[in-house]
């Protein structure tokens, strides 16, 4: 049993390695308080579903070590010996090579992260081997700062781990994690090892979640949060800002709706506080095994939205669909890249002998689809949203019940008045007001006919 000064120690340690927050510390000391000393507080973290006993245990063994580091470190204060001058030079490490050549060390992956939100930056690459780079405007480009050496690399992105990411990354050779930073936000990483060394990439999450206005989404987009049930999916390639378009419609119904949002992640991006609405959310791997799983167990946690991060596979969009039946508002995420992949791929999704009955449940349950990029402005200021956006009407439901998802494409074309527009036509709509130009408009656009007309 640990001692009771021992105790304040991995709590510490656990804030430090931000497995928990101050808050969930101070809530967790008052019940060891109130308890007395038949419990240890890493029983309390356990209970109160703060830290797993896989993360207590790696935290006892951090504990263990810096206590006999702080016990040796006494020991030699009380036993001082002079030393000359040559003994003393000794003792002074040589710098290493990245320090010595001007690379960050270690403990510089803060800076690094910092300087690049400042530039406006979205994703952040350190590789071994190359300076660090970051994605301005959707464009990767050199930060300052030599190569990394893979040394420096390494302890960079190691230092930004705690042990149960680091044990990971060791075990498989790549972990994804979400690393937060006080007065910045939040960045969803993913660390790999490569030929040359560790690599490591880092997404930026602001530390508020945004509204429609921030990301220069049409005000029509909010109307996707007043289903009582049904789903509503938003699509798009990687990086496309879909999991922002997902944090808005959170953050508009917490505003204005009272309900119990239950999010299930992998792993928790933006961070949402309880307003009008009250809000759980879950991590995959650290709250629950898997998003099936959660969504299993959601059924009986009475929520009324659920938003799951990313549908990912069969029992995933299976148990989704049955959500959305049962009397649920389901949000989730899905790459496709249009409106009418994103159909096929939910009923490919199934057997052959299913697909009839989950076209059926679709036509019922979809709400709507919003396919999105991210285009650059033409005055480099940012990126711009382009739309392609699909309201499941009467006539869209039994296009999709009858297995004749193709003819919709011309609804999406004529159904401006409920809302819908192709992707083309929402480029065509930047073009022409100027905030993109011609050249990045043909590259993003399907049908260059569209465009012109």
């Amino acid at each position: 049993m640990a001692t009771k000064q021992a105790m304040p120690l991995l709590g510490r340690l656990a804030v430090h390695h931000k497995l928990i927050t101050m808050d969930q510390l101070a809530e967790a000391l008052q019940i060891h308080g109130r308890a007395g000393e038949e419990r240890r507080l890493s029983d309390v973290l356990v209970e109160q579903g703060f830290l797993t006993t896989l993360q207590v245990e790696k935290l006892i063994v951090a504990q263990r070590k810096m206590v006999a580091q702080h016990r040796a470190k006494q020991a030699a204060e009380e036993a001082p010996r002079p030393r000359s001058e040559p003994e003393v030079a000794a003792a002074t490490p040589p710098p290493s090579p990245a320090q010595a050549s001007g690379t960050p060390a270690g403990g510089a992956i803060e800076d690094v992260l910092r300087d690049a939100v400042r530039r406006g930056a979205s994703d952040i690459h350190v590789h071994a081997g190359h300076p660090v780079r970051i994605r301005l405007a959707g464009e990767l480009v050199e930060a300052d700062g030599a190569p990394l050496e893979p040394a420096a690399a390494e302890s960079m992105l190691l230092g930004a781990l705690d042990p149960e990411v680091r044990a990971v990354l060791d075990h498989g050779g790549e972990a994804d994690f979400c690393y937060a930073m006080d007065g910045v936000g939040r960045f969803r990483a993913n660390v790999y090892r490569q030929q040359r060394g560790l690599d490591g990439v880092f997404r930026f999450i602001p530390p508020q979640p945004p509204s429609l206005e921030d990301l220069g989404l049409p005000r029509s987009v909010a109307k996707l949060t007043t289903y009582p049930q049904g789903m509503v999916l938003v699509t798009g390639p990687a990086g496309c800002g879909k999991t922002s378009t997902l944090a808005a419609l959170v953050d508009l119904i917490n505003e204005e709706r009272r309900d119990h949002i239950l999010t299930i992640e992998d792993p928790i991006e933006y961070l949402h506080t309880s307003k009008r609405c009250l809000v759980n959310q879950r991590s995959v791997k650290r709250h629950t095994g898997s998003f099936a799983r959660a969504l299993r167990a959601a059924l009986r946690e009475d929520p009324d939205v659920i938003v799951i991060g990313e549908l990912r596979d069969l029992e995933t969009i299976s148990l989704a669909l049955s959500a959305a039946e049962t009397g649920h508002l389901v949000l989730a995420t899905l790459h496709t890249d249009n409106t009418l992949r994103t159909l096929n791929r939910m009923v490919g999704a199934f057997p052959a002998d299913q697909q009839e009955q989950v076209r059926t449940m679709l036509s019922e349950s979809l709400r709507a689809v919003i396919s999105q990029r991210l285009l650059p402005r033409a005055d480099g200021a940012g990126r711009v949203p382009a739309l392609e956006t699909l309201i499941v009407t009467k006539a869209v439901g039994n296009l999709i019940r009858d297995n004749k998802v193709f003819q919709i494409q011309s609804i999406l074309q004529t159904g401006a008045s409920h809302g819908m527009g192709l992707l083309d036509q929402s480029i065509g709509n930047h073009l022409a007001a100027g905030t993109i130009t011609r050249e990045i408009a043909l590259q993003a656009c399907v049908d260059p006919k569209t465009l012109a007309a």
